[in-house]
């Protein structure tokens, strides 16, 4: 394998573990961030938030932090995965707004300036690949603009989740790539058979930074579809949404895969919720006959009411406690977190509620009196929990054992 030079403008939550997955793999690897965090976190070689491997690979890493004139003069291909947030309103745990808006693309239009203008100044061509995602439009509006004569354009959007995003940068189901110069999409693929064997899926910028949303938006209506079976199956007698998504999870000529297909909360993370109410905006934008992403966002808003309802209905008097605050087990990310959507719902009906995390939070104290519980994410600690005598446990996820003393209602299985 030849080592190859890597750069990359950008070392947060995406950027820091692709990084170090791809020095891992033998490559030369050095980076930038506008953040001093950042630059704290990589020489400290301590990560504050949960992610698979990248705590391992970064105690071992040679990886240096420079500026932006040192990556451009050490590498061969550079990687740009700047934020492009949402507005908090659209990033899913508040309920949807009516306006819609599309994302923030000041620092990626920032720092794809800053990068070019440098690459000018050495005056030598190189490949600089866009991870950031956007919508369809903007690199060819916002972005070919800003560039010099020797950036070479391509873009890359990774279908990776946070909290996984090694594992996923490793084994990606193919890799997507919008084509704006031949030969940098080649270096690129060169690069790309040293990490994996995935499929190289060549396409226009256009069609690439449309596939980024629609493979997001399309999880999160198989989820928004199962969530909605799941209220179904707790509303009729002898059904279990399990014995029904396992049936599905079996029709993988159709249905294709098992992933997204199990009933529990809404989706979540940084991704997903606040795509599908960007592409809402585009909706609006294309006048398109039907607004299928509002529609994915609204029954996401109305299956967290319906729990909130379950919540109300059980309490009694309880005290109100969701367990997770987390989008998915075993991290410590909020972003998009259907569960913080929940305690949101519930504070503006006029509940106190209290959340408590493993990942985040402070060891719990134990109340005296009996609880209501509900299960907000599925770490698998909440299994070995020390629940109250008396207390009601609702369980979205239908994994949490029958605890002496105590009702567990697991949600989704009618009686």
């Amino acid at each position: 394998m030849k080592k190859m030079n890597i750069g990359f403008i950008g070392l947060g939550k995406l950027g820091l573990p692709v990084a170090l997955a791809i020095e891992r793999k033998g490559h030369n690897v050095v980076g930038y961030d506008i953040s001093d965090e950042v630059k704290d976190i990589v020489e400290a070689k301590k990560i504050p938030y949960r992610e698979i491997w990248a705590q391992e690979y970064l105690e071992t890493s040679k990886m240096k932090f420079v500026n932006v004139k040192s990556v451009v003069k050490h590498s061969e291909i550079i990687f740009v995965p700047i934020q492009t947030p949402h507005h908090p309103k659209h990033e899913g745990i508040t309920r949807l707004s009516d306006d819609r808006m599309d994302f923030d693309y000041t620092w990626l239009k920032n720092g794809i300036k800053k990068v070019s203008d440098e690459i000018q100044k050495q005056g030598e061509d190189k490949v600089v690949v866009i991870v950031s995602t956007v919508l369809p439009g903007t690199i060819r509006r916002e972005i070919k603009p800003l560039l010099g004569s020797h950036t070479k354009l391509c873009y890359n959007p990774f279908f990776i989740a946070m909290g996984s995003a090694i594992k996923d940068f490793f084994h990606p189901e193919f890799i997507l790539f919008g084509v704006d110069d031949a030969k940098a999409a080649q270096k690129a693929e060169r690069f790309y058979k040293t990490i994996s064997q995935a499929p190289f899926y060549n396409t226009t910028i256009e069609n690439a930074e449309l596939i980024k949303v629609i493979y997001n938006t399309f999880l999160s209506t198989k989820l928004a579809f199962i969530n909605t079976v799941m209220e179904t199956c707790h509303k009729l007698p002898n059904t279990n949404v399990d014995d029904i998504t396992n049936a599905l999870k079996l029709a993988n000529k159709r249905v294709i895969s098992d992933k997204y297909l199990s009933g529990g909360m809404g989706d979540g993370g940084g991704c997903h919720p606040r795509d599908n109410i960007a592409l809402s905006w585009l909706s609006r934008e294309l006048n398109l006959s039907f607004d299928w992403y509002e529609n994915v966002m609204l029954q996401r808003e109305k299956h967290t009411e319906w729990l909130a309802d379950l919540i109300e209905k059980h309490a009694t008097g309880r005290p109100i406690n969701i367990l997770g605050k987390a989008f998915k087990p075993e991290t410590n990310l909020i972003e998009g977190s259907p569960s913080i959507l929940l305690k949101n719902i519930l504070v503006e009906r006029g509940h106190t509620v209290f959340m408590w995390d493993p990942y985040i939070d402070a060891p719990f104290a134990k109340p005296r009196e009996p609880q209501l519980y509900f299960i907000g994410t599925k770490h698998s600690q909440f299994v070995r929990f020390n629940f109250e005598k008396g207390s009601i446990i609702l369980d979205p996820w239908r994994y949490i054992p029958n605890v002496d003393g105590c009702e567990v209602i697991k949600i989704g299985i009618g009686k």
